[in-house]
């Protein structure tokens, strides 16, 4: 006889404790296999030193130790296409349920309606009771339609949506959800599957998640500090939230706790930028303002990898690009420098920024990303006008007067070896909006 069991699939939310999605599992009448599946889909695309791979990794082997050393227990770490192993796990268990909490973006829309197709289809061979698949908001505050226009439609612009979020917002939303009080319900089985970096293609990566600091004294600051990359003041809280190994009401509480409404809004930007991509999948590859992709892009290729290796000769550009390079890193009044560089200054298009932050971010995170991006670019819903551009120069005198960051991360600044500026600010600024006028007028 096959043993009946609940599954519970770990994917955004790498933690234990104030799992939304887990708790549900574990409150079912089965005992509870928690799963994580290491998809070929997104990893094939991952360099094999990826530090992101590594953080989800040795993460998902910390969350393996508490299971056995404290509750006999274990996680099942599995490598491949999800409904593959899905149909493993039903000839495997005889399976009453499956939890997950919900991921939005577009990729994971499909591959949760592959699995309920999968379920469907197990259902009429097998002639079994419908194996349910229960999904979970946890990830956000507000998900999907919950936020929206009087008329049901999507905000496009961010304050209103901010408004209406705090409006609807209420202590209830913060709810912790105590899982750990109910971790004695997963199976019994320290042997469940394990999987090592070099299983998955993988080496150990030179780069690495920093912990996050979220401090009363960081937050009471963070209005007074964000804003300069030479200084402390941000919280690495990023990666964490992208991956789920804090909880986003937690951060919430805290942001509340200390009455700091920049830190709060940096978490409610999050979910606009989510609740975009719900809404509005195609802004993936495509801009959300149509006219916009008319844009003759430049797309000069020796730029391009100049402005990837930190090399332009704008100082505080290519400290970015370097710290960046370096730590997986960038600080955000940065990113919006060097992407409004990227698009304006050099006329290549925001999805070649975009797939190169992808690539190197520690915290990339697709909604954020592509929004931000977008943006910069002025394509976008609440995007900055066509006609702003940032002055590379001038920004240092805002920002780093003191050169203390540049001076970390450019230290050729002074040598003869350190390029000359690819391209002249006055003439790059006229050539944009010549372009951009001929494209969207």
């Amino acid at each position: 006889m096959k043993k009946k069991v609940s599954l519970f699939w770990f994917r955004r939310d790498l933690r234990l404790d104030d799992n939304v999605g887990l708790l549900a599992a574990l409150k079912s009448n089965f005992p509870v296999v928690p799963i994580f599946i290491f998809d070929p889909y997104i990893l094939d695309k991952l360099p094999k030193d990826d530090p992101r791979v590594n953080f989800i990794f040795y993460r998902l082997q910390k969350i393996r130790a508490t299971l056995q050393t404290q509750y006999q227990s274990s996680i099942a770490l599995l490598h491949g296409a999800p409904e593959m192993v899905f149909k493993t796990l039903l000839e495997e268990y005889d399976v009453q349920e499956i939890h997950t909490n919900r991921d939005y973006e577009p990729y994971a829309h499909e591959r949760d309606n592959k699995i309920t197709k999968l379920l469907a289809i197990h259902q009429r061979t097998n002639t079994t009771k419908t194996i349910p698949f229960y999904t979970y908001k946890d990830q956000v505050i507000f998900e999907k339609n919950e936020i929206v226009k009087k008329d049901g439609k999507p905000y496009v612009v961010y304050t209103p949506y901010k408004n209406t979020w705090k409006t609807q917002f209420n202590a209830t939303n913060l709810t912790i959800h105590d899982s750990i009080a109910f971790l004695e319900n997963t199976i019994k089985n320290t042997e469940l599957p394990d999987l090592t970096l070099k299983d998955l293609g993988f080496d150990n990566a030179h780069i690495t998640v920093l912990e996050y600091r979220v401090t009363p004294a960081l937050i009471q600051n963070y209005e007074a500090t964000r804003d300069f990359p030479a200084q402390n003041g941000t919280s690495r809280l990023g990666p964490h939230l992208r991956f789920g190994t804090v909880s986003i009401r937690q951060m919430v509480k805290k942001a509340i706790a200390e009455k700091n409404e920049i830190f709060w809004s940096e978490l409610i930007w999050r979910e606009f930028f989510m609740q975009i991509l719900w809404h509005f999948p195609h802004t993936k590859d495509k801009s959300f303002r149509p006219k916009y992709d008319r844009i003759e892009w430049r797309n000069n290729e020796i730029e391009y990898e100049q402005w990837k290796k930190g090399k332009t000769g704008y100082p505080l550009v290519d400290a970015g690009m370097r710290e960046l390079n370096a730590t997986g890193y960038m600080h955000n009044r940065v990113r919006m420098l060097v992407a409004s560089f990227l698009c304006k200054h050099l006329l290549i298009d925001w999805r070649w920024g975009e797939a190169y932050f992808a690539e190197k971010l520690l915290d990339y995170d697709m909604s954020a990303n592509v929004g931000n991006w977008q943006w910069a670019a002025g394509s976008g819903v609440d995007a900055a006008p066509y006609f702003r551009i940032f002055n590379p120069t001038t920004q240092i005198e805002k920002f780093d007067k003191q050169h203390q960051y540049i001076n970390q991360w450019v230290t050729d600044l002074h040598e003869l070896t350190y390029p000359t500026p690819i391209v002249e600010h006055k003439m790059a600024r006229e050539r944009c909006l010549r372009v951009y006028k001929n494209a969207i007028n």
